[in-house]
């Protein structure tokens, strides 16, 4: 059975280096660690993420009413599964594996829509079902990389559907539809991967209003903390905007590093507009590197790959250089 609860925090163990989770590698900017540090002075209160709530929707162009803080973008998915009693919830593999967990949860098993490499894992929204109320789909997805025309996504909507589009690794703005509001549409986005705060849990999700109310109505009290509400409201500076931009840059050129790098070493991959890259280096590799100091994120826990292939952090080409040679090498013996 498939373990969709392995996520690439438990591959990145003491002694390797971490190719396995999705975090930008350079630490919080110094503002960022500044406001993060002020707020803890007012733990002795109860948090409130209406400020950070009203930081978002000025950041996107949105109505408050239109943004709900989250604690991670994960939770999103959470309280999505709960929101109604869905009757046939699509979820388009290979993908981010919560919005599965989350639904079973709640009593619902998904239907798969499943994306293959001989279309380089694009959507194809004919293949989603006519009666599906409930459409999960990443973009960039997780761990393809590939992303998916916003116009694709805004065809899936339709009465009595709810299209839920994860963006937690959406940072450059490409194909979003985070700053559009669109009838029938929720978008999930994370703060927590280019800004290396993975530990503070820091998501929100923006929607209708009607939408956003009844999930806010299923939400724990309290859910989202005083030091994470605090950075999101630093995240939407427009120092932030600055730097956001500068630090994807950064990946771009990683990326385009990495991907060159695999071309030469002749290792199948998928191009990506992420900061990771799917390859397929073959069966055993996950383990090989791992014998040779690597983590990288085994993959055959996303439904519709299998152990041959492998998801990559993208890095400084200093770092990923020496994982290249050792895939060449690997690449050569198999």
């Amino acid at each position: 059975m498939t373990d969709l609860r392995h996520h690439g925090d438990r591959e990145a163990t003491a002694g390797l280096v971490d190719f396995a989770v999705n975090v930008h590698p350079a630490q919080m900017p110094r503002w960022l660690h500044t406001a993060i540090a002020a707020s803890m002075t007012d733990l002795a209160r109860y948090p409130d993420a209406t400020p950070a709530e009203a930081a978002l929707a000025e950041y996107h162009h949105r109505d408050p009413a239109d943004v709900l803080a989250t604690s991670g973008a994960a939770e999103a998915f959470t309280l999505v599964a709960r929101l109604r009693r869905w009757r046939r919830p699509v979820v388009v593999h290979p993908q981010f594996t919560e919005p599965d967990v989350a639904l079973q949860a709640a009593g619902t098993t998904p239907v798969h829509v499943s994306l293959n490499i001989n279309s380089l894992f694009t959507l194809d929204p004919t293949h989603v079902p006519d009666d599906a109320d409930l459409v999960v789909v990443g973009n960039p997805t997780n761990p393809t990389g590939v992303r998916h025309p916003a116009a694709a996504l805004r065809s899936l909507t339709r009465s009595g559907r709810l299209v839920v589009v994860d963006e937690a690794f959406n940072d450059d703005g490409a194909e979003s539809l985070a700053d559009e509001p669109v009838p029938g549409l929720l978008v999930v986005r994370s703060l927590t991967k280019l800004w290396a705060i993975a530990g503070l849990r820091a998501g929100y999700v923006l929607g209708e209003p009607d939408t956003v109310a009844a999930l806010r109505e299923l939400q724990p009290p309290w859910s989202v903390s005083t030091p994470a509400a605090a950075a999101m409201v630093a995240c939407t500076s427009d120092l932030a905007r600055i730097e956001g931009k500068a630090r994807d840059a950064h990946v771009s050129q990683w990326r385009d590093h990495l991907q060159h790098g695999l071309t030469e070493a002749g290792i199948e991959h998928v191009p990506s507009t992420a900061p990771f890259v799917l390859a397929r280096p073959g069966a055993g590799v996950h383990a090989a590197l791992r014998a040779r100091r690597f983590a990288v994120r085994r993959c055959d826990t996303f439904p519709g790959l299998d152990d041959s292939w492998v998801r990559i952090a993208v890095r400084p080409p200093e770092v990923s250089a020496p994982l290249l040679e050792a895939m060449e090498a690997l690449a050569d013996v198999t």
